[in-house]
């Protein structure tokens, strides 16, 4: 108990310290909250204080400022900073599952000179980003949500409203998961980021935020436990459960590939009244107006080949491809028609093992021989 106290006492003396930059002028800022756990696994930790493994953050208040409101939310709402930490890691490890096999593969930036765990590919309006916005907002309320059930969220626990009527043979009860709890919180916290309120990529980041906290309210699912006589679940007892981060994950994939492409519109014309709720309307006047869980952007991607210092990205030279593809993740696509290279790589591994009596497992030494592609 005494170093849980010391724990938040460290994390509330953080917070109320930290100085108030120009948030603005930083792209993702408190994204670094990601990096400290997964860049720098278990650095600035507090030592011996951890709910979870990698969970328990302190933050180095020179690189990963939050500005004042996001401040304000967290002291407000004891135990979400660890939500936080821990769901900006749970995001990039999806962006990179999702993208492992695109030429853009959601790199993530080791270098403590940049202020964003995902390099500059933040400063253009693509659809790469479309997707780093939406998978971040819906990590934040989904860790929350799923925080509050477990109790460790002081300020909310359980949601046990009503999700409607009963079935025949089974009842609410349970503990769900509060969904509208973590999305509020992601709303406050995520979007209190944005600062230029008069351009188009706020209303771009705005929008795809909240696609990502939908993406995540979408996938709830109903989750039952039998009661009865010798498990004849005569009853059902259901709830409420958050989906499992995959789910949300391949979702916000879907939405990538159909992106939208927007623009602001002219006020004076009826295309511009029709956008007064979102501020955005389709680049294309043919195309239909994007819904609150689509993803939009408003400026082509970068072509993701060949190095790029300037976006920080390395392309696609050195990748593992795969010769039999037609897709994507192809030699063809993914090397960009440079060509690619094939070797031979010999592994020694444990094969035809055996449990004998008692009590040893034996195994054999097989040698695997992969053939390996690269891109040139």
């Amino acid at each position: 108990m005494k170093l849980v106290c010391t724990f938040w006492a460290v994390v509330l003396l953080f917070l109320a310290v930290v100085p108030v930059e120009r948030v603005h002028a930083v792209i993702g800022r408190w994204w670094g909250i990601a990096s400290t756990v997964a860049v720098q696994e278990h650095a600035n930790m507090v030592p011996g204080v951890a709910r979870k493994p990698g969970s328990t953050i302190m933050l180095d208040p020179k690189k990963h400022p939050l500005n004042k409101k996001q401040r304000r939310l967290v002291r407000r709402n004891p135990g979400t900073l660890e939500s936080i930490g821990t769901g900006a890691m749970l995001a990039i490890k999806e962006c990179q599952h999702q993208f492992s096999n695109r030429r853009w593969n959601c790199p993530v930036n080791t270098n403590d000179h940049v202020n964003s765990v995902f390099g500059n590919i933040l400063k253009r309006g693509c659809r790469e980003t479309a997707f780093i916005y939406a998978v971040m907002s819906a990590a934040v309320a989904h860790e929350v949500g799923r925080n509050c059930a477990e109790g460790t969220i002081e300020t909310c626990s359980c949601d046990y409203r009503s999700k409607g009527p009963a079935g025949e043979d089974w009842e609410w009860g349970g503990c769900s998961d509060n969904v509208e709890f973590g999305k509020q919180f992601a709303k406050q916290f995520v979007d209190a980021g944005e600062k230029t309120k008069d351009s188009v990529r706020y209303l771009v980041n705005m929008h795809n935020n909240e696609a990502g906290r939908v993406a995540v309210a979408e996938n709830l699912r109903r989750e039952c436990k039998c009661h009865g006589m010798s498990g004849s679940c005569t009853l059902k007892t259901c709830w409420m459960r958050l989906p499992n981060f995959r789910d949300v994950g391949d979702s916000l994939k879907e939405k990538f590939d159909g992106a939208s492409k927007v623009a602001v519109p002219d006020i004076g014309n009826n295309r511009g009244s029709r956008a007064k709720v979102t501020g955005l309307v389709p680049k294309n006047s043919r195309h239909k107006f994007p819904t609150d869980n689509d993803l939009v952007y408003h400026e082509r991607s970068p072509n993701f080949c060949r190095n790029n210092p300037r976006l920080g990205f390395e392309g696609t030279r050195g990748r593992e491809c795969n010769v039999t593809s037609r897709g994507l993740d192809g030699c063809d696509l993914l090397c960009c028609g440079r060509g690619y290279a094939t070797r031979q790589e010999v592994t020694k591994e444990r094969c035809n093992c055996t449990f004998q009596w008692c009590c040893q497992v034996k195994c054999e030494e097989c040698v695997r021989t992969k053939t390996i592609h690269t891109c040139l």
